[in-house]
Order: structure tokens, then sequence, then C-alpha cells
């Protein structure tokens, strides 16, 4: 039984645990003694110090030679007729050295030591002087240096690389006076969701609208990382919203840190972290998004170190230990989770020119290619100990969904080139269709999931992605099946937008069953909440890009009118708990993939098609759109399928 708890949070997304950061403290033990009592600790110990070298240095008197350990001195050749021989410009003396300057040399040696002793004085006096406030301020002005010249180091600069032929940035105003309007309500709707984050939850990861201050979850960890900023940017940008681009740079500048002791998500921290890094930095070209994408990359390494090559579902940034769910079965990794690293990582090798994000991806595919897939179907749960599936539970929604989606977009990526990839896909799809794609008795075509055996009549908002990438796929099926598989995106499409029109509020519920007279409806009051999802509306901008049938944008002017009315506060925008009821009640959170997918699907389905067209971009799974890599810019080696 699913309970909300272990829902998914997100578009192609894992179910977080809603446990909260307290749910994984990190109990700190300070041993904190005054900085006073420290200080004075210390330069005691350098006073004595001091007496001690300056009573017990040796007496010229009983010694010819002040002696430094070495046998010979090496000192730069002004003279030869003193004797000794000159080599390559020094002149070597040794045992008979003129005991006139070690008696000099010693001199000079004391004199230093009392004036160091005296200096040492004056400081600890005046240090002494100081309040407890200013001492405190000085010992973190010195760390504050110390974390700079940390930053410094981290930040050395990458190795410059060509951008790829970026097209379609900025553009895209429709001519159409009505769906330029459209277009504007909802560049206005982001533009009040950014707002009211700036001004409640400013660094926070996300929005409380209601009580009007930050929110998190454990898949961030227990740290405030911006995931709002990071995840909105490239969404600002095409929008043309560029004041508010820049805020958001700001932020990420001066106060994306990575080096915190905070478990996180690899998969939420790459498709929203590294995914949202890398698209800002290829619309805008600052420098300072690939840097902060590469940083963090370095973090989520370690999640790798596992007997198998799998990775780990989370990762402490900070001492780089990884460990899986506790309700994943019996300590697997999740196919959705592994399986959904490969544009990112891809991107980072092409970025940095270091292989080794392109091998850990490759590493994983390899050893999939390898397993035995149960009537073709990869099941959601992989154990990284032992390389074993779990139990065999497969879905095309939460858990299982953007692997396949990143099959096919690994091809597409690739300029086509990565045709292992596209097999991949087109297998999965196969079995897909076979065991789990079904008509209801009201003629809806739907996409159960495969549970010990048999199949369960039930479909997720989350799965409702599908039609767009079955669309999205279309043209390069086997046996010239191009039609019937925009064909069965559309299919896919019309049941979802069942489930939003079946409704009271118009918006979809998180579940819906196909058993007996119930079709397209929630039937459990855990799944009749509607979290400002976006995978309704990513399909239909991916069906209207390919049909252009005016339905698909008649459909989403009905979602985004839905969302205005029911999910917008004068703090932001809410999710709601049930779409069934007239006065539904607010969940109090602004999710990032709102403005990161949710407004930006809108957006794209009121634009032309020459913002940001289809053959020079690919999508990651958070909508974070990354440029397709053509084989003559790439330094991708190693993969047949990339030769």
């Amino acid at each position: 039984m699913t309970t909300p708890a272990l829902l998914p949070l997100s578009g192609r997304r894992l179910p977080p645990l809603n446990l909260g950061a307290s749910a994984f403290p990190h109990h700190r033990a300070t041993l904190r003694l005054s900085e006073k009592f420290i200080l004075l600790l210390i330069l005691s110990a350098f006073i004595t110090l001091c007496f001690g070298a300056f009573f017990f240095l040796p007496d010229s008197s009983k010694h010819k030679r002040f002696d430094l350990g070495l046998e010979d001195v090496l000192i730069p050749h002004v003279d030869t007729s003193k004797g000794g021989k000159n080599l390559g410009g020094f002149l070597i003396h040794g045992q008979g050295h003129d005991e006139h300057r070690h008696r000099e040399e010693e001199e000079r040696l004391r004199n230093k030591i009392r004036a160091d002793h005296e200096k040492a004085l004056e400081e600890a006096k005046e240090k002494l002087k100081k309040s407890r406030d200013e001492i405190q301020a000085e010992i973190q002005t010195e760390k504050n240096k110390v974390v700079q010249e940390l930053k410094k180091k981290d930040s050395k600069p990458l190795p410059p690389v060509p951008l790829p032929n970026l097209i379609g940035i900025n553009s895209g105003e429709p001519a159409d006076p009505d769906i330029r309007e459209k277009r504007n309500k909802i560049k206005e709707m982001m533009k009040h969701a950014w707002d009211n984050y700036r001004q409640y939850g400013w660094g926070h990861n996300e929005l409380k609208p209601i009580a009007r201050k930050g929110h998190s979850t454990n898949i961030f960890g227990n740290s405030q990382m911006g995931a709002t900023i990071v995840d909105a940017l490239d969404t600002l940008y095409i929008m043309g919203l560029h004041d508010e681009f820049r805020e958001g740079q700001e932020w990420i500048d001066k106060n994306l840190d990575f080096s915190v002791n905070s478990e996180v998500s690899v998969f939420e921290v790459n498709i929203r972290f590294i995914g949202g890094l890398l698209a800002a930095y290829y619309l805008s070209g600052q420098e300072v998004f690939k840097i902060k994408a590469v940083q963090l990359a370095g973090k989520l390494l370690p999640a790798f170190n596992t007997p198998t090559g799998i990775p780990w579902a989370m990762v402490n940034l900070k001492s780089g230990v990884g460990r899986n769910w506790g309700w994943a079965s019996a300590g697997s990794s999740i196919l959705a989770e592994f399986g959904t690293l490969h544009m990112e990582f891809v991107h980072l090798t092409y970025l940095t020119g270091d292989p080794v994000y392109y091998n850990k991806v490759m590493h994983i595919r390899k050893l999939l290619q390898k397993m035995d897939r149960p009537n073709g179907l990869y099941p959601n749960y992989l154990n990284p100990r032992t390389g074993r599936w779990g139990q065999h539970h497969t879905s095309v929604g939460g858990l299982g969904d953007s692997f396949y989606e990143y099959l096919l977009k690994a091809w597409l990526m690739s300029d086509k080139t990565d045709t292992e990839a596209r097999k991949m896909y087109d297998d999965a799809i196969e079995a897909i269709e076979k065991h789990l794609i079904r008509k209801s008795n009201g003629g809806l075509t739907f996409i159960g999931e495969w549970k010990n055996g048999h199949l369960e009549r039930k479909m997720g908002h989350l799965t409702c992605f599908a039609g767009g990438m079955f669309a999205l796929g279309a043209d390069g099926s086997r046996d010239d099946k191009a039609g019937h598989y925009l064909q069965l995106g559309a299919e896919i499409a019309h049941t979802c937008h069942e489930s939003y029109d079946r409704t009271t509020l118009k918006l979809g519920p998180e579940a819906f069953k196909f058993d007996g007279g119930v079709e397209a409806v929630a039937v459990r009051q855990n799944e009749k909440y509607y979290i400002l999802r976006p995978e309704v509306i990513e399909t239909y901008w991916y069906m209207w890009r390919f049909t252009h049938d005016p339905k698909y944008r008649q459909w989403g002017w009905e979602a985004t009118q839905a969302i205005d009315k029911y999910c917008r506060v004068s703090g932001g925008f809410s999710g709601v708990k049930d779409v069934y009821s007239s006065s539904p009640t607010y969940d109090d959170v602004q999710q990032s993939f709102f403005l990161a997918e949710t407004l930006k699907y809108l957006y794209l389905l009121f634009s032309n098609d020459d913002l940001l067209p289809l053959d020079n971009w690919v999508f990651n799974t958070e909508a974070h759109p990354l440029p397709v890599l053509h084989l003559a810019n790439t330094t991708l080696s190693g993969n047949p399928a990339y030769r």
C-alpha cells in the first residue's frame, strides 16, 4: 500500500519519505573553552619557547662555531681570495670558517629572538585588553579567510570548450494576440511565484506560501541550498525575466556552497541542481553556473563507490558516505534514480574533458545490458551490493519512469548516434506495450503497473509524461511505427486529460483507477491530491509540437485557469489535498518543480516552435534544456555508439 509519505514529490521523481530534515539529525558534540583562555595558552607556550631559545643558545666561548647542523654551508661567491673552492658561483667553507663571522651570526640571532619575544609580549598585552566579542570577531575573520582560500582552490578554471550551436534561446513570440495574452498570463504567474519566494523563502529550498516562510524536505538534506533558485533559472531566462535571473545568479555566486554536512538525494540533486546549472550556463554563457555544476558533481561521485558501481540513493556531501532508502526492497537502489544520470553526466564530461562522469553512467548501462529481464521488463529495484534485482515490480510511473525517458533522450542528445541507447529504449517500449498498456471498458488507453506477476489497473499522474515520450520517440522507431507511437501518445494524453476533467477542480489526482465502472478517477483519499505537478502539461506540449492540434492548447489553458483559481494564494502557489472537493485545503508547499517544469511547459505550449526547438535541445526530466551534442564537438570516446 502506498501512503502519501512514500509518494514521489516531483516529475519523474522517487518517493522520498516526508520526514523532514529533523529525521536525520547531525549531532555535534562541542567542547568550547573561552577564546581568551585558548589564546592565553597559545601565547604562554610561545613565550616559553622564546625564553628557552634565548637562555640555551650555545656560548661562543665554549664552541668555536655556531653549528647549524650543516658541515658545509653554501654562501654566494663574492671573492675567492679568502680560500676555498669556487663551485658554480657558490663558495664552500668548511671547518676553518672565520670565528668572527660565527660570533656576528650568533649575536644577530640573539637580537632577533629578543625582538620576537618582546613583540609577542606586546601582542599578548593588546589581545588581553580586547573584549570577548572583539576576539570572537577576529577569530571569525580568520576563519572566513581560510574558507575563501579553499573556495579559490575549488574554483580552478575549466578548460575552454566550444559551445554547441545554440538556437532559439530567446524567441517564440506568437503572432496571435489571444495566444500572446495567454502566454503573458503564464509569465505573470511565474513572477508571482518567484517574487513571493524572493520575499519569504529566499535561500531556502522551497516556499510555504501560506505560512510565508521557507520549506524543505529530506531530499535536500538539512541545508539551505536554494533549490527553487537553481530550478527556476532557465524558466526566468526564456521568459525574459532577466532582472530576476541576475538575482538568482548573484545568490548562487555568493551563497551556493556544497561543502556542507548534509545528506542529499543523488537523483534529485542531479536533475534539479546539476541539470539546472548546466541549462543556465548554456542559455546565458555565465561561467559561474558551469563551475558550480562541476563542483557539485564531484561531491556526488562517492555515491558510486559500491561493489557494483550502481550508486547509492543518498550521499553526504561532506563525508561522501552513501546509503539507500530504508523502504526500498531490502536496501536496493531504484531504477529511476540510477537510470536518470546519463544526460547530465555526459554533458559534464563534454564540458570538462574528464571521462569519469561518462564512464560512471556507461558502466551502469553495460551492467543492465547483461542482466536478465523478466518478460523483457526492468524491475524497479536493484541491489548495489549483489547486482541482483529486488522485488519484481515494474512501473512507467514513480520508481521507473525517467529511466526509459533517458534511454530515448541519450539517443537524441547524441545527435541520434547512440544507437545502443535507442535499441534499449525500443526493446523496453515493446515489452511495456505488451505487458502494461491496456484499454479500459470505456475505451481509455492506460499504463498499469506490474506487481508480483499481475497487472494493477492503476495509473499515476507521474506516468502521464509517457504520452509525450511516445510522441518524441516516434520518429526513428522500428518497423515504420512512427504513426503508431504518435497515436499512442495522443491516447495517453486523452486519458490524462480525462483524469483532470472528471474532478471538481479540473486538476488531476495523484493516481486514478480503471476498475469496473470507475475510470480515470481516484478512489483512495490519499490519491486525491494535486501538488502542482507538470507531467500532463508536459505531454500536451510535446503533442502540440508534433501535431499542432489546437485541443492541446485548449487543454493547457484549462489547466492554467484551474491552477490560477484554486492553487494561487497571496504568498505564491500551493498544492491542494482533494481535487474532488469544491472547497479544498492547501498543502502549503510551492514545489521548486512548479517553476522549473509546470510553468515552463505552459509557457512553451503558448510559444512558437522556434523557442527551444526539439532538433537542437533535449529536456532533462526536470525540464532543463540541454543542447544536442553533435559528433564533431564531442570529447566522448570509448562507446562504439559515439564513434
